[in-house]
C-alpha cells in the first residue's frame, strides 16, 4: 500500500512542561477487552482498506451508511490525497451513523499532512489509533540493528508525542521490510518508553510469519492494539493469493483457533483491499468468518459460503 508522500524523518523538541504533559496523556487505556464469545462478533469487527479500495468509490455518507447496514460498528480509515478535502465530512458521517473511528492510516513522519490530520481529530474530539508504517532492508550486524532501532524510534517519537497530546495512540503497522518484523517493532517500542505506542498486526502482510505465528502473537500481545484478519494460504502472497476472503484460505480455521487461544480480546479487522465493491467483499468476509467461528469447537460448520467477490475454490 503506497503513501501519498514520504519525507525525511524530522525531529522537534518540546518545552519540558508540554513534554511531561504528553507523557501523562500517553497513559492510554489498552484496547477494550471483549468476552471470548464476542471476539469474532460484528460489534468487535473493524472495517479496513475500504476507502481507496472500493469499486463503487463511495463517499463519506455512503460509506458510513454501508457500515451501519452491515452491522459493523468500527472503521479504520485509510485515504489518498483525493480524500483529504473530505476528512471533516468523514468524521461527521461516522458520528451520524454511530460508527467508531478505531484507527487512521497516518503519514510516516510528522509532516504538514500529519499535523492536518491531528487538527481534524482534535476538532472533532476523536481519540483513535494512528497506524504508522515503515520499511527498510535487513541489517547485517548488531551495530546496524541498534542504529536502525534508534533511528526508527527517533522517527516515531514526534508522532507519538503529538498523538498523546490529543489522547491518541500510535500503532506500528507491519507492511514488510525490516520495520514489518514484530521483534523489531517491539524493540522500537522498548526504546521509546512511551505508553501510547503499540502494534497493529496484519495477517496479509505476515505470510512469512505463518510458521511461527503462535510464538509471535505471544510476544506481541502486551503491545497489540489491533489484529487484522485475511484468508491465508501458505506462501499465498507468492501465488497470487495475498488477499483472500475469510474461509477461502486453508489456514484460516487454525489461525482463528490460535488467536482465540492466545487470550487476545481486542479489535479484529476485516478488509477489502481489492477493487471489488467494498460492501460485497465485507459481506464475503462476514459470511466466511461466521462459517469459521461455527467450527472453532468442532469440524462441522456446514457448507462453505458462496462468495460474491471471489471464485469458488
Amino acid at each position: 500500500m503506497s503513501r501519498c508522500s514520504r519525507s525525511q524523518p524530522r525531529l522537534f523538541y518540546l518545552p519540558l512542561t508540554l513534554l511531561f504533559g504528553c507523557m501523562a496523556a500517553a497513559q492510554a487505556a489498552p484496547p477494550e477487552s471483549v468476552p471470548v464469545s464476542s471476539l469474532f462478533a460484528r460489534d468487535n469487527l473493524v472495517a479496513w482498506c475500504i476507502v481507496p479500495f472500493d469499486g463503487k468509490k463511495r463517499g463519506p455518507e455512503e460509506r458510513a451508511a454501508m457500515l451501519e447496514r452491515l452491522g459493523i460498528k468500527q472503521l479504520a480509515y485509510d485515504y489518498r490525497a483525493e480524500h483529504i478535502p473530505t476528512f471533516d465530512a468523514e468524521l461527521d458521517a461516522l458520528a451520524r451513523h454511530g460508527i467508531r473511528l478505531t484507527a487512521w492510516w497516518f503519514p510516516p513522519v510528522l509532516n504538514e499532512e500529519a499535523r492536518g490530520i491531528l487538527k481534524v481529530l482534535k476538532r472533532h474530539g476523536v481519540k483513535t489509533q494512528l497506524w504508522v508504517t515503515g520499511g527498510g532492508e535487513a541489517v547485517a550486524t548488531e551495530a546496524e540493528q541498534q542504529h536502525r532501532i534508534e533511528a526508527e524510534a527517533a522517527r516515531i517519537r514526534p508522532i507519538a508525542e503529538a498523538a498523546a497530546a490529543i489522547g491518541c495512540q500510535v500503532g506500528l503497522y507491519n507492511h514488510g521490510g525490516w520495520f514489518g518484523e514484530p521483534e523489531n517493532q517491539i524493540a522500537i517500542i522498548k526504546k521509546l518508553k512511551l505508553a501510547n505506542v503499540g502494534i497493529v498486526y496484519n495477517l496479509h502482510h505476515g505470510h512469512q510469519h505463518l510458521g511461527r505465528f503462535p510464538q509471535l502473537l505471544e510476544q506481541m500481545k502486551p503491545y497489540l492494539l489491533a489484529l487484522n484478519l485475511n484468508g491465508m494460504d501458505s506462501e499465498g502472497d507468492q501465488q497470487g493469493k495475498k488477499i483472500l476472503p475469510l474461509g477461502a484460505g486453508k489456514l484460516d480455521l487454525q489461525l482463528l483457533r490460535t488467536i482465540r487461544a492466545s487470550g487476545w480480546r481486542g479489535p479484529i479487522g476485516i478488509l477489502n483491499h481489492t477493487q471489488q465493491d467494498a460492501e460485497a467483499r465485507l459481506r464475503d468476509n462476514l459470511d466466511g468468518l461466521a462459517w469459521l467461528a461455527a467450527q472453532l469447537d468442532s469440524d462441522h460448520g456446514g457448507p462453505p459460503p458462496k462468495y460474491r467477490t471471489y471464485p469458488a475454490p
